[in-house]
């Protein structure tokens, strides 16, 4: 596989939780979702060699996801429980601002997890990276399980606030 189609891929891995969320609240039949779906991603792929790596394409991909939608919408005029153009237009808009922040607090995430030290870094990447419970976790450690859940719990506030501060700084500099 080429540098360019593993590229379009790893984009559209990212892009389509948002754009299927909204497929789902544009396309009532849950029989034609995956169509719908497929059809955009393959419209995606196709076209990927157009896509301009400096815009979002999260925002592109939801360009071609309403075209798609547009055309199943017109194949189907008959049935009265379709959205508007506008509506569909919206419904895009809003799935874009929706991914754009959970970026964002990915993102943040990511660097708060980065100041974690010691033994809550420790804590995280069992529990998350190795999937471990809480009871092995505390086997490991010489902890009790009910200790290793109240520190997980504490790691997760101190992240929370952590997004949270990042989330009041980004909003101060939009």
């Amino acid at each position: 596989m080429d540098e360019q189609s593993q590229q379009a891929i790893r984009y559209w891995t990212l892009a389509q939780p948002a754009v299927s969320a909204y497929v789902a609240a544009v396309v009532r039949d849950f029989r034609d979702r995956d169509d719908v779906l497929q059809s955009i991603s393959v419209a995606v792929l196709e076209s990927f060699s157009s896509f301009d790596t400096t815009r979002p394409f999260v925002a592109w991909a939801m360009g071609i996801a309403r075209k798609q939608i547009g055309t199943y919408l017109r194949e189907r005029k008959r049935n009265r429980l379709v959205f508007d153009a506008e509506t569909i237009d919206s419904l895009a808009v809003a799935y874009e601002q929706v991914e754009s922040e959970q970026t964002r607090k990915l993102d943040s995430l990511h660097e708060c997890l980065s100041k974690l030290e010691g033994r809550a870094r420790q804590l995280c990447e069992l529990r998350y990276q190795n999937d471990l419970k809480p009871l092995a976790i505390a086997s490991l450690l010489g902890m009790t399980p009910n200790t290793v859940a109240k520190s997980l719990q504490r790691i997760r506030d101190q992240l929370r606030q952590c997004i949270d501060r990042h989330a009041a700084i980004d909003g101060g500099h939009s």
